[in-house]
């Protein structure tokens, strides 16, 4: 599992285009709140789920499948019941890591991804840990339990 802060910097540098799974409509949401900020960082991002037609501006798709273009990261905001398909078809669009969201942890889905050979995040936000690497922490509301404003060497 990718925890440390060499591969996490390395996993949010190369992976630009981010599918997010159960990315929801409503603003006040953690996944479209950290969709939003991390869609403000220059990061494509891609919504996965069959409620919406679109949401942030983009076109939302069923299904990871359904997306007719290269995805690098799988974003997860599922029950962790749910994650094992999800990486089954994060690795079969050939995505380069599965991330799971804080609070969900599926080491079935970790293994199966890494067995494929894609990075794996669990019980972590993409969005406090890019703002925790690359000094994005002008917000608030989140305890990461950094006590310094100093970035990590």
């Amino acid at each position: 599992m990718a925890d440390d802060i060499t591969t996490l910097r390395r996993i949010l540098k190369d992976c630009h285009t981010i599918a997010v799974v159960g990315l929801s409509a409503e603003w006040h949401r953690p996944s479209n709140f950290a969709a939003n900020y991390m869609q403000s960082h220059g990061y494509r991002i891609v919504p996965v789920n069959p409620r919406y037609p679109s949401i942030l501006g983009q076109t939302c798709y069923a299904r990871l499948e359904d997306i007719p273009f290269a995805v690098d990261m799988v974003d997860v905001f599922r029950r962790t019941e749910d994650v094992p398909p999800i990486a089954a078809s994060a690795v079969a669009i050939g995505a380069k890591c599965l991330w799971q969201q804080i609070g969900v942890v599926s080491e079935p889905a970790a293994a199966l991804a890494r067995a494929a050979g894609l990075d794996t995040v669990m019980d972590r936000c993409v969005k406090i840990e890019h703002a925790r690497l690359f000094g994005g922490l002008h917000w608030v509301g989140v305890n990461t339990g950094v006590i310094s404003a100093r970035r990590p060497v």
